[in-house]
């Protein structure tokens, strides 16, 4: 787990702490720690995350979008 530093947007440096994959998900727990997860790793554990986790901060639906400079490539 990660101590909580601030509860600023998710970046490309936080990184999932099952995996080491980019981190899309921040579950906080009751203690104040933050659980840094990837998008796979959180849908494996949501149910019960949702249970313990004082907070989820779920950013997975930016996986979805398509980086500026590929949709000019697409053209």
């Amino acid at each position: 787990m990660t101590p909580t530093m601030t509860a600023g947007p998710l970046t490309a440096a936080d990184r999932c702490d099952r995996c080491g994959a980019q981190a899309y998900v921040r579950a906080t727990m009751t203690s104040g720690l933050d659980l840094l997860l990837c998008a796979h790793h959180f849908r494996e554990n949501e149910e019960r995350l949702r249970e313990v986790a004082a907070a989820i901060y779920d950013e997975s639906d930016r996986l979805a979008e398509v980086p500026s400079t590929a949709a000019l490539e697409e053209r």
